[in-house]
């Protein structure tokens, strides 16, 4: 689905100028519609993309920087970030030298359909709350295969939707009601967090994720359920 089934540009133009717009305040309302969890989300990813002893990773959807900077706590471990939004880039960008990482890090602007890298380059690529932004979902994820090394490792961090049908009630209550209550209180972009909320019940989380992975050439995908299965880890290698 699009942010606006009423423009004719593609999803990809209106993500890019969706999260152009909401920029600035992104990480303030990313902790607080996930009451500050997605810190520890993403100290998970880091934990799991140590245990592979990477030394070269990319970290696509990048936006602004908080995964790659997570990373790059990965002894002698080198991060490129990618991302279609430039004002989400430079937010990130400012971060990176506040914390003096500009050697480790390296935030770029790049679509994750189409990556300027050659095949067999990174050990580890990593996703947070991005594939379901992807206008071809399975384009991109081929392409994080196509960069990954033999047996490198897909880290994706997503929403998903609850399997147990009493949790669920009252996940989709809550969705529907406080992340677009939220945004329409402290952003003036109100369309973006009603996509956001609905994009993440359409996607096509679990099992079904699962084996649109090991379509596009992952193998040993692995499942790890947070937050009552709101959100999920996925772990997959080339």
């Amino acid at each position: 689905m699009k942010p606006n089934q009423f423009l004719n540009s593609s999803k990809k133009t209106q993500i890019e100028n969706m999260f152009d717009s909401i920029s600035v305040e992104y990480d303030f309302l990313n902790r607080v519609m996930t009451f500050g969890n997605d810190i520890r989300w993403k100290k998970k990813m880091y934990s799991i993309a140590k245990s592979h002893d990477p030394k070269t990773i990319l970290d696509i959807a990048t936006g602004t920087a908080d995964i790659a900077l997570e990373l790059a706590k990965i002894k002698d471990a080198k991060i490129i970030g990618v991302d279609i939004s430039e004002k989400m880039l430079e937010v990130g960008r400012k971060k990176v030298v506040a914390k003096n990482l500009s050697d480790t890090v390296v935030l770029k602007s790049g679509d994750a359909e189409n990556l300027s890298y050659s095949d067999s380059s990174f050990d580890v690529v990593t996703i947070g709350f991005g594939v379901r932004n992807f206008q071809n979902l399975e384009k991109g994820l081929e392409e994080s295969c196509r960069v990954l090394k033999s047996n490198g490792v897909l880290i994706i961090l997503e929403t998903s939707v609850p399997k147990n049908i009493i949790i669920r009630f009252f996940y989709f209550l809550f969705s529907r009601s406080f992340i677009p209550f939220v945004g329409s209180v402290f952003s003036k972009e109100k369309k973006a967090y009603q996509y956001l909320q609905k994009s993440a019940e359409k996607f096509p989380s679990g099992k079904r994720f699962v084996s649109i992975l090991e379509n596009c050439g992952f193998n040993n995908v692995d499942v790890k359920p947070l937050m009552l299965g709101a959100t999920s880890i996925y772990i997959a290698t080339k």
